[in-house]
Formats: C-alpha cells, sequence, structure tokens
C-alpha cells in the first residue's frame, strides 16, 4: 500500500502530488474561496488518492450554504438541495457541493429527520462513516484528518468514526458499506466496529433491498472478497439479505475458493449460485429478490448453465452453440475456482469453428419448406428446422440447401 504523503503536521500531512481530477477541480475551489469560504475534497476519492488508487467522483465540500454556491457558479442543477447538495457545471465537468451539515434522528436508520447546515468542517467530518472516509484534503494537498484516519490506513483497520453504535443507527447500509471495504481494501474490522455491527445487523431489515444489492456486488467483485464473505457471516449480516438466511455455511464454502477476484456481476453471482446449491428453476426467483435487471438474470441463467455443463466435461459442440461465445467464455473461466484447468481461447476457437451461430445462419427457412413441400404451415415445420439446426451443429449435415432440403425430406416421410 502505498501513501503519498510529504510531510507530517500534527494531524496534518501533504500529498506531494494530486491526481489530475483533482487539479482540474482547483478552480472551483478557488472561487468559493475567493467569496470567504471555505471549501475541500472530501470523500472515497481523497482516501484513494492518499492509497495511490485511482479516483472516480471528485465530491466537495464547503462553509458556503447552497443558496450562496448558486450565486457563484452561473450554472447549477439542485441535485438534493434539501441535503444541502449542489450541482456544479463547470467547463466540461460537473461536481457535487455540498454544505458542512449536522444531521438529527434517523427514525428509519436511512435518512435524517433534520439536517442543519453549519460553517464548521469539523462538525461535518463527525458524521462521516469511517475514519478512512473522514478526511478534508485541501487544494494544496494538504489533508485534514481529525479522526485518526491515516493511522488507520497504515493499520488497514476500518474504524467507524466516534461511536459505531450511532452510525449504523444513522443508516444502517454502513455495515454494509465497512463489508464491502473489507474486500475492496483488505482491510480488517476494528473490534468495536465489528461488535456494533453484530449487534445492529437486524438494522438491515430497515434498508431497501437495491441499496443492499450494490454493496453486496461490490463485496463479492473485490480482491478480498474472502475476508469479507467470512466477516459477512460471522456478523450475521446475511440473515437479513434476500435468500441467504439458510446461506451460511454455503457462503463459507464460497469463502474458501481461490480468491482470484471475479471480474463481472454475471460470474459473482453465478458463482454464489451454484455455492448455495439452487437449483436452474430457482435461479430467476432468487435474483428477483435482489432485484436483479431481466437481462441480468437472462445472462446468469445461460452462465449457470454452462457452468453445470463445463463441470460435467468440456462442452459439446451443441452446448456451445446454444451458451453462445460469451457465457461459453464465463463458464470457462469460472471453472478456475473449480481446480481447473482454464483455458477460455480453446472453447472460444471452437464456438467461432461452428457451422452456424444462430438459427438466423441456416440454409433454409420455413418459406422454402413451404415451397418444397405440399404442406401447409404448423408445428412439423418447427419441427423440421430445430431438427435440421442441430444435424448442421453436429456436422451430420452440410449447411447447404440442397442437403437440408433432403434431410428434411427424411424428417417429413418419417413423421407424416
Amino acid at each position: 500500500m502505498r501513501i503519498a504523503l510529504k510531510e507530517k503536521m500534527g494531524k496534518r500531512m501533504k500529498l506531494t502530488k494530486l491526481p489530475q481530477e483533482f487539479e482540474q477541480a482547483i478552480p472551483v475551489l478557488q472561487r468559493i474561496e475567493a467569496a470567504g469560504f471555505d471549501a475541500y475534497f472530501v470523500g472515497g476519492s481523497v482516501r484513494d488518492t492518499i492509497l495511490g488508487q485511482p479516483i472516480h467522483d471528485v465530491d466537495i465540500a464547503t462553509s458556503a450554504f447552497p443558496a450562496e454556491i448558486k450565486e457563484l457558479f452561473p450554472r447549477t442543477i439542485d441535485l438534493g438541495i434539501e441535503h444541502g447538495t449542489v450541482l456544479v457545471l463547470w467547463e466540461n465537468e460537473q461536481y457535487e457541493i455540498t454544505t458542512f451539515r449536522t444531521e438529527e434522528a434517523y427514525q428509519d436508520f436511512r435518512r435524517p429527520d433534520k439536517v442543519a447546515f453549519v460553517r464548521s468542517l469539523a462538525e461535518d467530518l463527525k458524521r462521516r462513516d469511517f475514519t478512512i472516509n473522514a478526511f478534508a484534503l485541501k487544494k494544496d494537498g494538504e489533508i485534514i484528518d481529525l479522526f485518526d484516519g491515516l493511522a488507520d490506513l497504515q493499520q488497514k483497520i476500518l474504524r467507524a468514526v466516534g461511536q459505531p453504535h450511532e452510525r449504523f443507527h444513522e443508516d444502517a447500509l454502513r455495515m454494509m458499506r465497512g463489508l464491502r471495504f473489507v474486500s475492496q481494501l483488505g482491510f480488517a474490522l476494528e473490534p468495536r466496529t465489528f461488535e456494533a455491527i453484530y449487534d445492529n445487523h437486524q438494522l438491515l431489515a430497515k434498508i431497501s433491498v437495491e441499496r443492499i444489492t450494490i454493496e453486496f456486488v461490490k463485496l463479492l467483485l473485490g480482491a478480498h472478497r474472502n475476508s469479507a464473505l467470512k466477516a459477512f457471516v460471522a456478523t450475521e449480516c446475511y440473515l437479513y439479505c434476500p435468500g441467504l438466511k439458510q446461506a451460511g455455511e454455503a457462503l463459507l464454502r464460497m469463502a474458501d475458493l481461490p480468491e482470484r477476484p471475479l471480474n463481472n456481476e454475471a460470474s459473482a453471482w453465478t458463482l454464489l449460485i451454484d455455492q448455495i446449491g439452487l437449483s436452474t428453476a430457482e435461479v430467476r426467483p432468487f435474483l428477483k429478490q435482489w432485484k436483479c435487471s431481466n437481462e441480468l438474470i437472462r445472462m446468469v441463467q445461460s452462465l449457470f448453465e454452462g457452468v453445470l455443463l463445463r463441470k460435467a466435461g468440456p462442452f459439446s459442440d451443441e452446448a456451445l452453440y446454444h451458451l453462445g461465445s460469451e457465457a461459453a467464455r464465463l463458464s470457462e473461466e469460472l471453472m478456475y475456482y473449480y481446480g481447473q484447468e482454464v483455458d477460455p481461447s480453446i472453447s472460444q476457437a471452437r464456438y467461432q469453428a461452428l457451422p452456424i451461430h444462430s438459427l438466423k445462419d441456416l440454409a433454409i427457412n420455413g418459406r422454402d419448406l413451404l415451397s418444397h413441400f405440399d404442406q401447409s404451415g404448423g408445428p412439423w415445420m418447427k419441427e423440421v428446422l430445430a431438427a435440421a439446426e442441430k444435424a448442421v451443429i453436429e456436422r451430420r449435415v452440410a449447411n447447404e440447401e440442397k442437403a437440408l432440403l433432403a434431410f428434411a425430406k427424411t424428417i417429413v416421410l418419417n413423421n407424416p
């Protein structure tokens, strides 16, 4: 873990170089400061910069109130103005700028009943979830660390800001976020933070499935998935996730698989479903509980079928044909987790060498059958085309009109 720090000044340290994303946003901070307000970069992008990792969203916190921000910038959108957030459109970029705030009473364990705008950075940072997310970064690279987050980064510890029970009562999703950070960063939950998650895991019942799904998928895709899955079970958070109440042992089995990161969501769900031991008929209802899209569900169903086939042996040509190129490749890649040698290029080469890749590639169609045989349309046509398709895939008949019509004739004659 590389922490790019130059000097230590009490609890303030300085970055040697800011990433380009921050450099581009400095004029925004300068405009706010020129008007007499404070402004800082905050959030996960600061943490990732300290760790030397790529950053994504650039978030800004300020002592300026929303109306004051809107006066400073000509192009703004009221993104979440009731919570103090204004989206500022600046040149070709856009930045979420949020007023320092305090929050009171979280009766639904998700959203504060009341938000109060303040001028104090310290008051704002106190409401953050974990110490490693509670940094503020000045435009000159100076890091403000009020909760010893830098020490936790060095020691790879995930610690809640202040009282962990309070943080999780404010927003119960923070428990899943914590487990997700275990997976993404390889950090360990600090004991008091772990205990607070264990004590409050039932609060996840108050959180929407959609929000839990986002965090759980990120957990499955993290580089330290196995440690996170063990913590997921140990804290009993799994009990309040769709379809997992009886899956504790299966989740631990998954945590014993090789820890190579999964590179896509469909593969992650497929591996989980196989460990749980669902049937093919149970895949769709399970993923529907997680509010997955129909497109993702179809992909997982195909991939799960591929995994079951591939675990039994090499793909047949017919299996490759029906799976398609992507599902065949991903199924092959998942065999790594079952201790098999993996070479997706072999199945890809075999797939490309198939005589046809869809029914549209077949040299005959329904119109050809109607014109060639003295019969009216009906189910027989579908049966003949399916038989011809299979014969071509298995290379028993060439994909040529004459050969296929002769083959079709044998089917028609044998099934008058």
